[in-house]
């Protein structure tokens, strides 16, 4: 059966941000705060430190009901038995990743431009994640922040084209700026420094959470 995909409160999970903190250790305390998705971005160049970690991840995240998806790594996703992947511009292509992993992965794309949200294929894709949003050091997208106004633009834009498809909202995204991506007609924060950053990551996730879920009620309320 296929993961459901809820993009509430992605957390992006990059060791190489953690100040020597357990990532496992980290995983567990955003699950238990109301992570709904979690993605491994690991930059290493060999692939079984990066299985290894992603087994460990799963054995946590899988009991709770919480998918994780390997950034760019199909192989990784693959051997780890992970729920799937997310493809920037320079990984493997969508299709490709779909082909190998099968109809019941998830597969996650990005896109930072309206020919990339043009690109998106139902079926293919299960959710977009659209940015950067806002400036962030975590990475360098390569694109200018677009902000509210332009994430709401490019929503708008997928969403003649396919109707209500899950999208995500990426890069610098925290406490104070949470809702107003929402209201732009994102369905999820994707966060990495306003989580596993934070002193208290289990409380991170839980104020992030309930941020989201009071931004998306709001939305549903409105006419």
């Amino acid at each position: 059966m296929k993961p459901t995909v809820d993009l509430r409160l992605y957390a992006i999970l990059d060791p190489a941000l953690l100040g020597g903190r357990d990532p496992v250790a980290c995983a567990r305390a955003a699950v238990a705060g109301g992570c709904t998705l979690l993605q491994l971005r690991d930059k290493r160049y060999a692939a079984r430190p990066v299985i290894d970690l992603a087994r460990r991840l799963n054995d946590v995240l899988r009991p709770a009901g919480v998918p994780l998806v390997v950034d760019d790594r199909v192989d990784v996703a693959l051997a780890a038995g992970a729920a799937g992947v997310h493809l920037g511009r320079e990984d493997m292509a969508p299709e490709d990743a779909r082909r190998i992993l099968g109809p019941q992965a998830i597969v996650g794309v990005t896109a930072h431009r309206p020919e990339e949200v043009d690109g998106v294929v139902a079926g293919i894709a299960d959710y977009v994640g659209i940015g950067p949003v806002f400036a962030t050091r975590s990475k360098d997208p390569g694109d200018p922040p677009i902000g509210p106004e332009g994430l709401s633009r490019l929503v708008a834009r997928l969403h003649r084209r396919l109707p209500g498809f899950p999208v995500v909202a990426i890069a610098g995204i925290d406490e104070e700026n949470a809702s107003s991506v929402i209201a732009a007609g994102a369905q999820g924060i994707a966060v990495i420094s306003a989580l596993f950053s934070a002193p208290d990551i289990e409380a991170a996730a839980g104020r992030l959470r309930r941020i989201v879920d009071a931004a998306l009620a709001l939305r549903r309320d409105q006419p």
